[in-house]
């Protein structure tokens, strides 16, 4: 009976959107490769087809998140024509009866995966494979990111940091063979490599009149390389540079934007850090003094975990999508879209071409509108 209770309660939350009057639901859904080819399916009427992008659109309509940040979607080189797309063919269509949603205001910007650097950067003997990107890639804009807001979007208080150099930040990771580290890049590699494997953005959406500032990232898995490292240290270098931002003063004096202004965010702000950052806080080695994600968790500013949120894997490997909120907001609830096995919507879950491979987070929050 106990059971079937917590059944019946899970669903109806997965139902019923933001259950408490006055909160703002802010999500992260790495869609599995959201590719134009995929999107390209639709039927006579321009309804979507494709069975896994029904799926993850079926669960976003069942969470109805107020804010989303979709990572894996083409961007081509900062198109937001397949964003628009998967808002058309499948979100605004009722997927398996649930209600359509739309959403009024969409940001995307140019990633660094699949942009080419003219170098062997994997060290192949080659120069045009997809590890030769700036940001692992077959082409450019894949595994990019996408805003979806009922919100709107300040468009010209936008920061992006898809230039910034991996060595401008101090004490850097890069594996130039500089200071102990592996000798893996060359020179000119080392000089002209960006930190951001896809780009870091600082998009402020206006709620009410109150700004929320949406850090957003997706830095590369610390996998697929070797001894030395690479993606390793380019992935905790990544996350510091979210951890350098929102700290100020000395640690953030080597970032600037890529308008070329000098940025941090300002000690009152109110953000929400979210995306597939790649980096569990259990799971992963600590050869540089700590796992990688703990930068952000165990950071002043950044509001300490929920156990939901704090317990709950996002995908087989384990803890990776985040949505972490500044001290100063007010949680009200929180979750992961996990339906246990046996239960009717594990069906959403099962694999990842039922949806993705990773699950969809969420919080809401309170906007103190006094």
């Amino acid at each position: 009976m106990k059971n079937s209770l917590r059944v019946t309660l899970f669903i109806l939350l997965m139902s019923a959107g933001s259950a408490i009057a006055g909160t703002v639901r802010v999500a992260t859904f790495n869609i599995w490769e959201l590719t134009e080819k995929k999107l390209s399916q639709t039927d006579d009427t321009g309804h979507g087809t494709n069975r896994q992008l029904k799926g993850a659109a079926e669960i976003i309509q069942r969470v109805r998140p107020d804010i989303l940040l979709i990572n894996e979607i083409d961007v081509g080189n900062g198109d937001a024509s397949g964003a628009r797309q998967f808002c058309k063919a499948y979100l605004a269509v009722s997927q398996n009866g649930q209600a359509p949603i739309e959403f009024e205001h969409i940001f995307v910007d140019e990633v660094n995966t699949g942009s080419p650097s003219g170098f062997d950067l994997d060290n192949d003997g080659n120069t045009n494979g997809p590890g030769d990107a700036w940001g692992y890639g077959q082409y450019a804009g894949q595994y990019g990111m996408a805003i979806l807001s009922r919100f709107p979007i300040d468009q010209k208080s936008v920061r992006t940091f898809r230039h910034l150099k991996w060595r401008d930040m101090p004490g850097a990771l890069i594996c130039d063979g500089t200071n102990g580290k592996p000798d893996w890049y060359t020179e000119e590699e080392a000089k002209q490599f960006p930190l951001s494997s896809k780009s870091h953005w600082d998009v402020p959406i206006d709620i009410d009149g109150q700004s929320l500032h949406l850090l957003c990232s997706h830095p590369t898995p610390p996998v697929f390389d070797g001894n030395e490292d690479r993606n390793g240290r380019r992935n905790f270098d990544e996350i510091r540079l979210w951890a350098d931002y929102i700290s100020g003063g000395k640690k953030a004096s080597y970032i600037k934007d890529d308008q070329g202004k000098q940025a941090a965010l300002a000690t009152t702000a109110s953000f929400v850090i979210l995306g597939d950052l790649n980096a569990d806080p259990t799971k992963d080695p600590a050869p540089y003094g700590q796992p990688a994600i703990n930068q952000l968790l165990n950071h002043e500013r950044i509001k300490p975990n929920t156990p939901k949120l704090a317990t709950d894997k996002t995908c087989d490997f384990g803890r990776i999508d985040y949505v972490l909120p500044s001290t100063d907001l007010k949680v009200k609830q929180s979750g992961v879209f996990t339906p246990n096995q046996g239960e009717e919507l594990h069906r959403l879950i099962q694999d990842r071409s039922a949806s993705s491979d990773h699950r969809l987070v969420w919080i809401d929050i309170e906007f103190d509108k006094g």
